[in-house]
């Protein structure tokens, strides 16, 4: 798995501190971008991470490069309904070459199971490239093509709903491929806004729980946030 970040909007903090501070200020938005001090807009973050409104967020974006995950993880991904992707065609793209596949570790770890996989995928993908080289059209053939069949990825999401993928892709409960992508994203988001990011994740980092008898009971270490 590869995980990039392409783009982010530039000083997420200060432009989410600007656009909440506009609703109380007789100056405009771009004024405030360049006139507020640091301090100030460590004040507005904390005023906005400690009250709950979160709308402001929803003005700073970052853009995703994942590579080498599989349709497993997509299919889950996608259900985040505020957020735009762009992935790899099975429809336009022919793997007549071979198709790469991810592989869970419970079943490389076993033997047996994993011969199973093997004979499972290369079957499929010998099927697949024999209904391509019959003429059948790839968006056709793929309905052959496993879960397991790795695919590349572009997301986009607002600073509000990446938290709230993070707090629930990162929890030890969600499923371990989606889960890995999570908190390298969220390694890669934190330096870029680590007041905002300081305790994203899953709910335990900063707070309690919330899965009741179902939960992991080995939650992550507890981050308290700092205040201004």
């Amino acid at each position: 798995m590869q995980v990039e970040l392409l783009y982010h909007t530039p000083d997420p903090e200060r432009a989410i501190a600007t656009a909440a501070r506009l609703c109380y200020a007789p100056v405009g938005a771009s004024e405030l971008m360049e006139t507020m001090s640091e301090q100030r807009v460590r004040s507005v973050l904390s005023t906005i991470m400690g009250s709950g409104h979160f709308s402001t967020l929803e003005h700073a974006s970052y853009t995703f490069a994942v590579d080498g995950v599989s349709r497993a993880l997509t299919h889950q991904l996608v259900r985040h309904r505020i957020a735009s992707f762009n992935q790899q065609s099975q429809r336009y793209v022919k793997f007549a070459d071979g198709l790469a596949t991810v592989k869970p570790a419970s079943i490389a770890a076993n033997e047996d199971a994993g011969a199973v996989f093997d004979e499972a995928i290369a079957v499929a993908i010998e099927a697949y490239e024999k209904l391509l080289a019959a003429g059948v059209p790839a968006e056709d053939a793929r309905y052959l093509l496993p879960n397991a069949a790795e695919t590349k990825i572009v997301i986009t999401m607002n600073v509000r709903e990446l938290l709230h993928f993070f707090s629930l892709r990162c929890c030890n409960r969600a499923q371990w491929e989606i889960r890995d992508m999570a908190h390298r994203m969220l390694e890669l988001a934190k330096p870029t806004a680590p007041y905002i990011f300081m305790d994203a994740g899953a709910p335990c980092v900063g707070s309690t729980c919330p899965e009741g008898s179902m939960t992991c009971g080995n939650p992550y270490p507890r981050v308290i946030r700092e205040q201004a």
